[in-house]
């Protein structure tokens, strides 16, 4: 009787071993699963676009939308020491336009969420200043700032730091006070309740908004690289059409939506990185 007992306890071990390892293979596996299925829709979608783009280039017949077979070697053909340097001057200015504007909203978006009187402080400046066209307000940047670098990464901050101040302070707001008292309870200082509650309940809201962001950040980004400098995918962009290089034009396109798309992939891979218990 003993033996058996014993017997059937180690099989209730190792089976109640074998289910978190049978969890975690099944949920590497629904990942690949998803993975899969995302990189699938990603090319059909891909596809179908190129099928338009061909079938109204053709239909068209003029050089104004040249076809994908034109516009691909052309693509290769660009000099590739002269692209990476409009690509990196865009990088540099889209990501120093981003990390100002998360910089900034990120502190005032915290002090709104966590600080009633900061709240009744800032919300009307918001409030008001956030349906304000801020392209319309490139001119002024111009003047104040300069034709350089710091009038474009202060537009790309400023039309974006309104929707991080936002999407914080109520991300932070939404969190339940009930979740401090925890923490307060144990003898927590306000350090470890910041990176305990604060900015984990925050930082989908931040991922979120950044990856919105990117969106607007390059469409300001292409505004502000067609004055002042001779480098940047704007510019290229501008000059291709300038001198009639249809494809060429469509080329830099093709490379400034890739430049684009790797960066929304980015925050995807961050957004999986931290967030895992989100369920996609």
């Amino acid at each position: 009787m003993k033996k058996n007992a014993a017997h059937s306890s180690r099989e209730l071990g190792v089976q109640s071993a074998q289910k978190p390892m049978r969890s975690a293979v099944g949920s590497h596996s629904s990942t690949r699963t998803g993975f899969r299925g995302t990189v699938l829709r990603l090319l059909g979608v891909f596809a179908v676009l190129h099928v338009l783009w061909a079938l109204l280039a053709a239909a068209l017949q003029r050089d104004i939308l040249p076809s994908p077979w034109v516009v691909y070697p052309a693509l290769i053909h660009l000099d590739g020491a002269e692209m990476l340097t409009h690509v990196g001057a865009s990088l540099i200015r889209v990501c120093a336009g981003i990390g100002l504007a998360l910089a900034v909203g990120l502190l005032l978006g915290l002090l709104m969420g966590r600080s009633p009187r900061w709240n009744r402080l800032l919300d009307p400046v918001v409030y008001l200043t956030y349906p304000v066209p801020k392209i319309a307000l490139l001119p002024v940047a111009m003047l104040f700032l300069g034709l350089g670098e710091a009038s474009k990464i202060v537009m790309i901050a400023l039309i974006l730091v309104f929707q991080v101040i936002i999407s914080v302070r109520d991300a932070v707001k939404a969190i339940p006070i009930d979740t401090y008292d925890v923490l307060t309870s144990l003898g927590a200082k306000r350090m470890a309740k910041f990176t305990q509650i604060t900015l984990p309940g925050a930082l989908s809201a931040i991922l979120s908004t950044l990856r919105i962001s990117l969106g607007t950040a390059f469409s300001v980004l292409f505004f502000t690289e067609i004055y002042g400098t001779e480098h940047g995918m704007g510019y290229f962009i501008m000059d291709a059409w300038l001198r009639l290089d249809y494809p060429g034009m469509y080329a830099g396109i093709l490379l400034f939506s890739g430049v684009g798309f790797l960066l929304f992939v980015l925050v995807d891979l961050l957004e999986y990185r931290f967030m895992r218990w989100r369920a996609y």
